[in-house]
């Protein structure tokens, strides 16, 4: 099968270069310039007629069109994962399907989500909302105020899915929007919970608020009942910044507001918004990622950054506490310190400790980090299976120490965990095989570049292949944005290509 494709792509092809159906060269010399016309009348019966002589080649035999069928059956196939976040007592989710298309706010309780079938109380159902208000709204999220017993939500929606949204206020009891709530009319920007009285907003205020990128340059803080052109500025940035904006960290005991300055891509300026109103920009690299948890500082560098504990390289991780910090102290302790074959992909806290998710030669670890005093304790968590791309995500990293963890790989379909550290995962949901994998196995090999880089790849083959060379492979690669390709589970690639060899 794979040899009479690649066979068929070859001669498909080859029947239709560019040359063979030239044109009398033009005034410029170019005989294919009329295909620059992309909707043109022309250049279009061109294309037609090229993927009829492409799809007579492939598509035309019995084999091709059960696979097909096969492929589609996959590609609708209503098996998901209900993916959930955890505020006070429930499981939020937002679930779309054939039959709620812009989909559905719900929610359940953490025991009922254990069951094969959970049974979900729906808050807002997006295809009822956009029939009653003839509107065409897409979902952009929601934030649950927790003061107050988490009876409240910022609901941002926006039309067909453009970048500029309406953020309204919902009353999650009554399952309505609240008539004389906040309001932010329809611009790019961001609103955020302050408590059940005040908001961060950052939005449209009107000629010369926003930046030359078409996003907000202020924040201010918005008190119920006062008209939106009348809320205090908090900040003002630059017409030529990116974009402003504020959050808000609700941690008992540790409640304080942060403003980010975005001067581009992985430049920004963190500032944190003192009791009495003024700002105090937290001295890091611009370049880098701060984050502030409980008492706690983390600092991830892009570039090298010399500070009185020391010298650390790109990559590294770096943590101090908060209020040391603040009072000029600069000794950091190295969370992380990147290696030759490994990266810190992503990191996040639970109630007692520092979970980091690193990449080494392109497969997940995860280790947990647990300060003391005489240091941070060390301890990997384990549960995934091999070959598996994983992520990590605390249930409440307010009150406990639980955890949610995704993993999948090329022969294994992803699957959710819940664990606690210090125990192994508990399997909750998993999604079916939509191929049979018992006869094919993953390795990883290396190949070197001419300038000596080792470069990792998996092979995803027949058990006990001969390698001689002479298997027909399928290759893909991808490496940008500083993103690795990590393994994946796809139902199609396993019909279309594992399952036939």
């Amino acid at each position: 099968m794979i040899r009479s494709v690649i066979l068929s792509a070859a001669i498909a092809l080859a029947a239709c270069p560019l040359a063979a159906r030239a044109q009398a060269p033009d005034a410029e010399g170019d005989p294919n310039l009329w295909l620059e016309e992309v909707t043109g009348n022309k250049a279009l019966e061109w294309v037609r007629a090229r993927n009829g002589e492409t799809r007579e080649a492939l598509a035309g035999t019995a084999e091709f069109r059960s696979l097909e069928n096969d492929i589609r059956k996959v590609l609708d196939s209503a098996a998901r994962i209900p993916y959930v976040s955890k505020h006070g007592a429930y499981y939020y989710n937002f679930w779309k399907d054939g039959k709620n298309p812009r989909g559905l706010w719900r929610r359940t309780t953490p025991e009922e989500f254990r069951k094969p079938e959970p049974a979900w109380d729906v808050l807002l159902d997006l295809d009822a909302l956009n029939a009653s208000e003839k509107e065409n709204w897409v979902w952009k999220g929601a934030q649950i105020l927790k003061a107050g017993g988490y009876k409240h939500a910022l609901i941002t929606l926006s039309r067909g899915g453009a970048d500029a949204a309406v953020t309204r206020e919902y009353d999650i009891a009554k399952r309505e929007f609240i008539k004389d709530g906040f309001f932010i009319p329809e611009a790019k920007g961001s609103a955020a919970w302050i408590d059940e009285n005040s908001i961060y907003v950052a939005t449209d205020f009107g000629p010369g608020s926003m930046t030359a990128s078409g996003y907000p340059r202020m924040v201010k803080r918005w008190r119920r009942g006062v008209p939106l052109e009348k809320a205090e500025l908090v900040y003002e940035g630059l017409p030529t910044d990116m974009s402003v904006g504020a959050v808000y960290d609700d941690t008992e005991g540790f409640e304080r507001g942060f403003v980010v300055r975005s001067l581009a891509f992985y430049r920004a300026e963190k500032f944190l918004v003192g009791k009495d109103g003024k700002l105090i920009r937290l001295d890091a690299p611009i370049d880098s990622e701060t984050d502030v948890a409980r008492e706690w500082l983390t600092v991830q560098l892009r570039s090298s950054w010399t500070v009185e504990s020391g010298t650390y390289p790109p990559g590294a991780l770096l943590a101090a506490r908060f209020d040391d910090f603040l009072a000029g102290k600069r000794r950091f302790e190295a969370l992380y310190l990147p290696a030759r074959n490994s990266s810190l992909a992503s990191y996040a806290w639970t109630r007692n400790h520092l979970v980091l998710n690193t990449l080494e030669d392109v497969k997940n670890r995860l280790f947990a980090l647990t300060p003391g005093g005489d240091g941070w304790k060390r301890e990997e968590l384990r549960g995934a299976p091999e070959f598996s791309a994983v992520s990590f995500r605390p249930v409440d990293p307010e009150d406990s120490d639980e955890y949610f963890m995704e993993a999948g790989g090329f022969l294994a379909p992803p699957a959710l965990y819940l664990g606690r550290i210090g125990e192994l995962p508990e399997k909750l949901k998993e999604m079916p095989a939509f191929f049979d994998a018992s006869g094919l196995e993953v390795g990883q090999h290396f190949a070197r570049s001419k300038d000596g880089t080792l470069v990792p790849y998996f092979q995803v083959s027949p058990k006990n292949m001969e390698l001689d060379g002479s298997n027909p492979t399928l290759l893909s690669g991808y490496g940008g944005f500083e993103i690795s390709e990590t393994p994946y589970y796809s139902g199609t690639v396993g019909l279309g290509w594992l399952a036939k060899g």
